[in-house]
């Protein structure tokens, strides 16, 4: 009823002056913020998130399992670890929990328990489509349960609800050289997003700790629902002419990207949706979830935490690694000419790339010692629908030669293929063949992984982090010590 009774006085100062400095003119300039204001404020704090609910609901059961297994086991051992290790980026020391996903090296990932091939299987799709939605993937990774179609379409409508982003945040974009790299305007777009945060608000207020990850979650469905259209626009800005497409909440977040970046081929959208689920998460010790999760525990907030992981991500031998891989597939093709080649000439290739001082991109991983299932799902992808593509028939060539190469080289663990091995190749078949873009892609998915997972720290009470730290002289001092008489 009062916002009736404001709208009719909102209407009636407008047309009953023209003088700025009169009362109805004043009176209208009030209403009208009003209005801007509850409309804003519908659209980025929907009423009733079945999802926030369910997790409310599952956190005290949770917490409970974690205080157990601190009690009868924080004394316990997790392994050994040895200067190799503190030298060589802490490759293979536990010193993380980390809840939404799990690294087998042999197995490759899974998310909530689940591999990627049964996400594929059981997790809701888009009407007529393959592939899974993110927005299941989003609900399985807050709770631990594959959803359904309903709870699924709630996550949907709450994320497109908040797809909007402020007036700052769009004037910032729109005001970057286009020298500026798509990866830096993304994070600083994040970082300004800030002045959103539902978390600083609160804790400003003085909110209880044990309900710390309640704004947390806010946050961070905020910002997951808000990145597709940051990425949109600074792609349009980009790479685009005309005005920026409207967002069609009508659709589901992958479909809704798509347009907004000037796409419409249904096939696409599946590709997104598939990008998406597959790159959300890996685990907490890599770079771009372990930085979210480092800079999270001294509470900042999630989109300063987010913001530090995406800088992390835009790193070559992260996140930016998809579009080294077509590159040198360019590259490839530009020594050599038109294919096809043959199995000699690309092993040459290989060889020639080794030997300059280079690594062969797309090929070896950290943890994995097998063929990244996030590489075979996108395999199985282009073999389905663009089979004939002569880059998709290349990819298949160099899978098949360059283990051999790298085995025979012998300084790799794992010669066999990660991710970034094939998505450029996708994304420059449908058309998006700016490859400067793909880790903003990259982006946009992580956060599907690292949030969730920042608001289960909140939720669980972590700790700040912070490692001990040495120097080589400590070192030498240890293990050159007298021996004892």
């Amino acid at each position: 009823f009062f916002l009736f009774v404001v709208l009719g006085l909102h209407t009636a100062a407008q047309r009953k002056t023209k003088n700025s400095n009169s009362l109805p003119a004043m009176l209208a300039r009030a209403t009208t913020k009003f209005i801007a204001s509850a409309r804003f404020y519908s659209k980025t704090n929907p009423g009733g998130s079945l999802l926030k609910e369910r997790v409310r609901e599952i956190i005290p059961a949770f917490q409970e399992r974690v205080k157990k297994i601190q009690k009868d086991h924080g004394e316990a051992s997790l392994g050994t670890y040895n200067v190799g290790q503190a030298y060589g980026g802490m490759r293979g020391i536990i010193g993380l929990v980390y809840e939404t996903s799990l690294l087998d090296a042999e197995e490759g990932i899974r998310f909530r328990g689940y591999s990627i091939p049964e996400i594929q299987k059981l997790l809701p799709k888009a009407h007529g489509g393959k592939e899974p939605l993110p927005e299941a993937l989003i609900w399985l990774l807050f709770t631990s349960e594959i959803p359904t179609a309903q709870q699924t379409e709630s996550v949907r409508q709450d994320l497109m609800a908040r797809a909007d982003i402020p007036a700052h945040v769009k004037t910032l974009i729109d005001n970057f050289p286009k020298e500026v790299h798509p990866m830096s305007q993304f994070s600083a777009a994040v970082t300004a997003l800030n002045t959103e945060s539902e978390f600083v608000r609160q804790y400003n207020e003085g909110i209880n700790k044990k309900k710390y990850w309640e704004p947390t979650f806010d946050d961070a469905i905020n910002l997951i629902a808000k990145l597709p259209t940051i990425a949109a626009r600074i792609y349009h800005n980009l790479y685009k002419t005309g005005p920026l497409p409207s967002i069609d909440t009508s659709l589901d977040v992958s479909a809704n990207f798509s347009r907004l970046c000037g796409f419409s081929d249904k096939q696409f959208d599946e590709l997104m949706r598939l990008y998406f689920v597959i790159h959300s998460d890996h685990e907490g010790g890599n770079v771009s979830a372990h930085t979210t999760r480092l800079v999270g525990s001294a509470l900042s907030d999630p989109y300063l935490s987010y913001a530090a992981g995406l800088n992390g991500l835009a790193g070559p031998l992260h996140g930016l690694a998809n579009q080294e891989v077509l590159r040198w597939i360019f590259d490839l093709r530009d020594k050599l000419g038109a294919g096809p080649y043959t199995d000699e000439q690309v092993t040459q290739y290989c060889w020639d790339t080794l030997n300059s001082g280079q690594v062969i991109p797309g090929f070896g991983h950290a943890v994995l010692r097998k063929t990244d299932p996030r590489y075979t799902c996108q395999r199985d992808f282009a073999l389905t629908h663009l089979p004939n593509d002569p880059l998709v028939k290349l990819t298949a060539q160099l899978y098949k030669i360059v283990p051999d190469v790298l085995t025979q080289q012998g300084k790799t663990k794992n010669p066999w293929p990660n991710v970034d091995a094939h998505s450029g190749v996708l994304l420059n078949y449908f058309g998006l063949t700016q490859s400067n873009f793909y880790t903003v892609l990259f982006g946009v998915s992580r956060g599907m992984g690292c949030l969730p997972s920042l608001v289960w720290d909140r939720a669980l009470g972590l700790p700040i982090e912070r490692p001990k730290s040495v120097t080589t002289e400590w070192l030498e001092q240890k293990f050159n010590k007298p021996a004892a008489h």
